[in-house]
């Protein structure tokens, strides 16, 4: 019996721990984030090519938020699912010092374009609409801007109100999200 409850609670512990894999910057890494060389005009283009939406995550080391989302909000497979089908994710480091090229052509590392952008939290989203104003930062040009972390139901019904362009609309978020939870919620 002592073997038993050993072994599950082994399985237990493999099953979260491998929900997030850290990276040697101390960021949560998952299979769905691209690998770019962060020029956001050529990633939004990538993603347009895709027919993906441009996902930008900004975070860092020791996040204990972050680390809520990596752990218990994305490996969700419904959120993970629409992650994969619907999005191209650029992760920043809040303080990477990797060179950032915005959508106004201001080139920046990474610690120094979210400053440039006015983030201070940890996670924070920025998503894009398919095209840019010229001249846009990418601030500016965030169609949405999630700051914090979300349990799974506001995620995820974040991510459908982005991909329906919501945004565009009458009915703001906080509606949306009413009427998604009064359907049913998030799928299991």
């Amino acid at each position: 019996m002592h073997r038993l409850l050993l072994t599950i609670t082994a399985l237990i512990w493999a099953a979260a721990s491998s929900a997030a894999t850290l990276g040697d910057d101390g960021l949560h890494k998952t299979d769905w984030m691209r690998d770019t060389f962060r020029d956001l005009r050529e990633d939004l283009a990538e993603a347009n090519d895709l027919g993906l939406r441009l996902m930008v995550l900004v975070e860092q080391r020791g996040c204990i938020y972050c680390t809520q989302m990596h752990e218990e909000v994305f490996p969700t497979p419904a959120i993970d699912t629409y992650i994969r089908e619907n999005f191209f994710v650029v992760q920043i480091n809040m303080f990477g010092d990797i060179e950032v090229t915005d959508f106004d052509g201001t080139v920046l590392s990474e610690k120094d374009m979210v400053q440039h952008w006015g983030v201070f939290f940890t996670p924070t989203i920025l998503f894009y609409p398919p095209e840019v104003p010229e001249g846009a930062s990418g601030q500016q040009a965030a169609a949405v801007v999630m700051p914090g972390a979300f349990g799974r139901s506001t995620t995820f019904n974040m991510l459908n109100w982005i991909v329906a362009e919501g945004y565009l609309g009458d009915e703001n978020f906080q509606k949306y999200h009413a009427r998604m939870l009064e359907q049913g919620g998030l799928p299991e």
